[in-house]
């Protein structure tokens, strides 16, 4: 009988063949091998080292805090709002859409049954209204005593004001002062004996562009938020103020960050987040914090008086420009030029007057006229400078004793001009024609009239419009079209090719510096 026998498959063939091949070798040599297998293996990279700001922000983090803005609801009688009062960017409960009225209809009723805000803050009760979160922002502890930094902007309408930490504990914090000039004020809250985590200043002279920083805040509520980047950029006007020198940082900065500290990699403070620029409303790399230099004296001030003295000469002033620079005779496009020195002022108590150019304070040269405002707003009331000024074609120097910056004073302060008269009959005098202006007497006897303007000619360009008034020319007063011919021939036998004009319109005075090739 034979037996069914299969043929062996190849998978045994192959293992019978390795053991056999295994046998083999034991016995040629006598020694016993080492079978290894070949497995895969998990990637593994040795990354180059790069910084980490972990360290940075465990460090500050307990300093940095959430600020809720609060501020009142008050009662009303409209009865389908339920006694509670709405605000829509200024309109009420009657203006918005039906479809949204019972969504707010339910809101106000459940905010009779009073209003709760987050870990059971509630709002007083006093009849004079609720309190409600208006605003939020960023700030940080500047001393273990609870006092906090933060935005004008960010508290300026506030009535009431919470600090919620980073462990989500929340504190009453009070309005110690504010400055809206340079957007920055102080809250202070009480520990009840506990000190607080605090960040100190960075020095600027060590702020370099390129340099890392880290901003934390509180963007759209989200809180605790850390962001990193460089500092792109320093000195940067933004057009907010007479005060602007703001640090540039290409760190995501968005709604909710005012306020909060920007650090550098040993944890000092370098600057206070304030604005962004962005087209979309969100962060394109492109923010702008206050430097720790302006920032530290003006909260030194608010944590002593609750207010900013500053120091005060009482004169409008405009840039120097290379035209400008040209007329007067002076080198370089530096310097604050002197449109009007207000009477009573202190400088005009020390003799400044309209067309000075201030080249320098104490020694120290003057870049142009944000710069002059900055040193002299830094200055205590009653401290006594040296200035510098360049008037007709020289230099001298005038000692002034510094007045107190009034409250409500504007920064580019200056008396409204004369109204234009409406209707002005065309002058026959052409000798200035080649500058591309038709004048006439000003019904007050002071200056000439500009009753026309070439749309082609530099005037235009430089912005003169009819209706405005010419009070000098190189500093010299003039009352008809003679006076400036003659000012502006001697200007050109002493070599200039420009000449400065002060234009009066109803908005203020200022220099306006007109080629004179033209003139015979």
């Amino acid at each position: 009988m034979f037996k069914n026998i299969k043929a062996p498959s190849l998978n045994t063939a192959l293992k019978a063949s390795t053991v056999a091949g295994l046998a083999a070798a034991v016995l040629a040599t006598g020694i016993p091998l080492e079978i290894t297998r070949s497995y895969a293996e998990a990637v593994k990279v040795q990354a180059p080292s790069v910084p980490s700001f972990a360290n940075v922000v465990d460090a500050v983090s307990p300093a940095v805090v959430s600020v809720r803005v609060e501020n009142r609801v008050n009662p009303v009688s409209d009865d389908d709002a339920n006694g509670f009062a709405f605000d829509f960017n200024g309109r009420g409960f009657d203006d918005l859409p039906d479809a949204l009225k019972p969504f707010f209809r339910q809101f106000g009723e459940q905010g009779q049954q009073g209003r709760r805000g987050p870990q059971g803050h509630h709002g007083p009760q006093d009849g004079k209204g609720r309190l409600r979160p208006v605003a939020q922002g960023s700030g940080f502890f500047i001393s273990e005593d609870g006092y906090i930094v933060t935005n004008n902007h960010v508290v300026s309408d506030g009535a009431a004001f919470v600090a919620v930490m980073k462990d989500g504990t929340e504190l009453d914090a009070k309005l110690i002062g504010k400055d809206p000039r340079t957007d920055l004020a102080v809250l202070k809250v009480d520990g009840k004996g506990r000190k607080f985590t605090y960040v100190n200043w960075a020095d600027d002279n060590g702020v370099r562009v390129g340099d890392w920083v880290v901003a934390v805040g509180n963007p759209f509520g989200l809180g605790g938020t850390v962001t990193a980047g460089i500092v792109s950029a320093r000195g940067r006007d933004i057009g907010s103020g007479p005060y602007d020198d703001y640090l540039q940082v290409d760190a995501a900065v968005n709604r909710g960050n005012s306020g909060g500290p920007t650090f550098n990699l040993n944890g000092e403070v370098v600057g206070i987040n304030t604005a962004i620029f962005s087209p979309s409303g969100g962060s394109v790399g492109i923010a702008f914090a206050i430097p720790a230099s302006t920032a530290k004296d003006v909260v030194a001030d608010l944590m002593k008086d609750g207010q900013v003295s500053r120091g005060y000469l009482g004169v409008q002033i405009q840039p120097v420009t290379k035209d400008i620079a040209d007329s007067l005779g002076l080198s370089e496009a530096n310097g604050a030029l002197v449109v009007s020195a207000q009477a009573g002022t202190p400088g005009e108590k020390a003799g400044m007057k309209a067309g000075d150019v201030v080249t320098a304070v104490n020694g120290e040269t003057i870049k142009d006229a944000r710069d002059l405002s900055r040193r002299i707003g830094a200055m205590t009331p009653g401290k006594k400078v040296e200035l510098s000024v360049w008037r007709s074609g020289k230099a001298q120097s005038l000692t002034v004793e510094l007045g107190t910056l009034p409250a409500e004073q504007k920064d580019a302060s200056a008396d409204d001009g004369d109204q234009a008269p409406e209707s002005q009959a065309p002058a026959s005098e052409k000798a200035l024609a080649d500058l591309g202006l038709t004048v006439g007497p000003a019904e007050d006897g002071k200056g000439l009239q500009i009753t026309g303007i070439d749309p082609d000619s530099d005037a235009a360009d430089k912005g003169i419009k009819e209706g405005e008034k010419i009070t000098s020319v190189n500093n010299q007063e003039v009352s008809n079209a003679d006076d400036v011919v003659k000012v502006l021939n001697q200007a050109k036998k002493d070599g200039r090719t420009r000449a400065l004009f002060q234009i009066q319109s109803k908005d203020g005075s200022r220099f306006v510096a007109l080629p004179i090739n033209g003139q015979g």
